[in-house]
């Protein structure tokens, strides 16, 4: 994923449920194999931040300017991170793209 495609919207997929434990959020997709350890997901708390961004109505160059403006940091780093985090997303579908 490119920078130009930073005008992309994604929704979350609704076989996830988030679940907080210990302070810490954790993604599970509630279907497939439920013994399927490698798609639990632990956030950090700018994940967390992104994740509940992803509402199928903001884009990710929004989503990027409220990252770098809350967690005070470059635009490179809060870029970088936001292209990983989605292709992670992406890879185990947790998340869509929307509109497709």
């Amino acid at each position: 994923m490119d920078s130009g495609n930073f005008d992309k919207v994604f929704i979350r997929n609704g076989d996830v449920i988030s679940r907080k434990i210990a302070g810490e959020l954790f993604l599970v997709p509630v279907k497939g194999k439920i013994a399927d350890m490698e798609k639990i997901f632990a956030l950090t708390a700018v994940a967390e931040y992104i994740w509940d961004s992803l509402d199928g109505r903001k884009n990710l160059n929004e989503i990027l300017n409220k990252v770098m403006d809350r967690f005070d940091v470059e635009h490179e780093q809060a870029e970088s991170d936001i292209r990983e985090f989605i292709m992670e997303l992406m890879g185990a579908g947790l998340i869509a793209e929307e509109g497709i």
